[in-house]
């Protein structure tokens, strides 16, 4: 198996991990985007962006190095790592993406949060994909001796963004953010952000 065949029902049967569907409620202070990444978004609008590679080089990887910016280069980004969680029980696989807090090394350190990119723009799936990565996220810290309170991560179209987050279960939340809403969308991933800055030191 690899992340993209797990369900919710296999992370409970396997992993004793539940899922709820509630709202995640964010500190959420809305950040004005700097000129840059509003030039970068506005001609990402130009480009025929008809798969997940287009949406990563024109929507999300400007995105994450505006965050990345304005945090002083807290966390790296990986792009198409493998994380193993558990190899065993098949929790394990390509990521799309990966934050994780920067300790200058090439390898993956600490993955605090996971970007998965809807296939087929259907967030339902990418909900599924996006939940089994934390759990081997989880398991990848453990392995290491970290423990983790929450874990967070999100699965978007490029348009639309939901969040999860992972502590005693699963917690998707009720709402999605919008492209076109971009100061909210950087607030949640800052609310985020800070969480880590003061839990990782």
């Amino acid at each position: 198996m690899a992340y993209s065949d797990f369900t919710l029902s296999d992370l409970e049967e396997k992993f004793c991990v539940t899922s709820e569907r509630k709202e995640l409620n964010f500190q959420l202070i809305p950040i004005e985007p700097t000129q840059w990444l509003k030039k970068e978004l506005s001609d990402s609008k130009e480009m025929p962006i008809k798969s997940e590679k287009a949406r990563s080089e024109w929507i999300v990887v400007p995105i994450l190095k505006e965050l990345r910016n304005l945090n002083t280069k807290f966390f790296t980004i990986y792009s198409g790592d493998n994380l193993v969680g558990d190899k065993e029980k098949g929790l394990q696989g390509e990521c799309d993406f990966i934050l994780s807090k920067d300790t200058k090394s090439y390898d993956i350190s600490v993955p605090i949060f996971h970007i998965v990119e809807a296939k087929r723009n259907d967030l339902e799936e990418g909900i599924r994909q996006c939940s089994a990565q934390l759990v081997g996220a989880k398991k990848y810290n453990e392995k290491k001796g970290i423990q983790m309170e929450k874990l967070f991560g999100c699965t978007t179209t490029g348009d639309v963004w939901q969040f999860i987050e992972f502590s005693d279960k699963l917690y998707i939340d009720n709402n999605k953010y919008y492209l076109n809403e971009i100061d909210s969308l950087l607030g949640v991933f800052q609310s985020i952000l800070n969480y880590y800055k003061n839990t990782l030191k």
